[in-house]
């Protein structure tokens, strides 16, 4: 028993996807984000992903300062692996995206390794009341938006991060993305073990069908063999199902408010915590075992908690 296969969870605490009118649940002020964090880590999360939101209105925001206001205190009350997006929300820029973990110095940050349409609209079918007036045409106008991620944007943020000793989620949307992976890694500018988080379910990027994790599993196996650590994510309804077929098939797996605001069918999760707890049940069902964070650290070759600015 001893032997069994370590599975790293991800929560994804609160992200810029959703808007405050989808969920009561959905943390939005650092005091929220930071309990959220705890909690997800004290239900078996080894890492979690973190974005900034106004704690007035719950807009995506993407400030070193913003960021402060609850990574320490996660730091201070729980051993998380704490990931800060240099995604932060499509409609910013690179260098506005950047710079929390420019500054902030973390283990880990992840990477978009692509640019691509990012399509939040059809929301807007599902809700006809909005709390706040940005959150409308935020949604709206990924109709005609490009999410940015050029080559010369990924090379600047894996050079920086080599010199601050941060080390990557790679987080590929579609097939490309893997190849434009392994550009970076043949280059040396991307470093084995990559971390490579495949997801699904995003209107842009590859769907969320069996055949389409299996698909970018292939792809990686074929591009990276034994130079890369899987995960998955899957957006929305399709949360739990790809986790438990990533788990089957020897990956990791990502769960949260972030990805999905659900438990099940027309039930919301009223807490990150919530779908760890459910995704660590089913992942000891099949007899896995829950990777701590030091163990994550050990496995992804992070650099300690002790070397990060906060």
């Amino acid at each position: 028993m001893s032997n069994k296969r370590k599975v790293i969870i991800t929560c994804a605490v609160t992200g810029s996807i959703h808007t405050p009118s989808m969920s009561p649940y959905l943390p939005i002020t650092p005091k929220q984000i930071s309990d959220a964090a705890v909690e997800a880590h004290n239900a078996g999360a080894a890492i979690v992903h973190l974005h900034a939101r106004n704690p007035q209105d719950g807009r995506p925001i993407q400030t070193p300062q913003a960021f402060r206001e609850f990574v320490s205190d996660i730091k201070a009350r729980s051993n998380a692996i704490i990931n800060i997006t240099t995604g932060g929300a499509p409609s910013m820029t690179v260098e506005e995206r950047f710079q929390p973990a420019l500054e902030l110095k973390p283990e880990l940050a992840s990477l978009n390794m692509g640019s691509m349409n990012f399509g939040l609209f059809p929301m807007l079918k599902r809700y006809t009341e909005f709390k706040y007036p940005w959150e409308r045409p935020f949604l709206d106008g990924t109709k005609d938006l490009v999410f940015k991620n050029t080559f010369a944007d990924i090379e600047h943020v894996l050079r920086c991060g080599r010199e601050n000793g941060t080390r990557f989620e790679f987080e590929c949307y579609d097939t490309a993305h893997l190849y434009n992976l392994a550009h970076f890694l043949d280059r040396k500018l991307a470093t084995p073990p990559l971390f490579v988080q495949t997801v699904f379910g995003i209107l842009g990027g590859i769907g969320g069908h069996p055949d389409d994790v299996a698909h970018l599993k292939r792809t990686a196996d074929r591009l990276f063999g034994d130079d890369f650590i899987w995960s998955v994510l899957g957006a929305g309804k399709s949360q739990m199902g790809i986790a438990s077929i990533s788990a089957t098939q020897g990956g990791h797996v990502r769960v949260g408010l972030e990805d999905s605001l659900w438990m099940g069918p027309g039930s919301l999760a009223q807490s990150n915590a919530d779908q760890v707890h459910l995704i660590r049940n089913i992942l000891e069902s099949l007899g896995l075992d829950i990777a701590t964070p030091d163990e994550a650290r050990l496995l992804l070759q992070l650099k300690g908690a002790s070397q990060v600015n906060f």
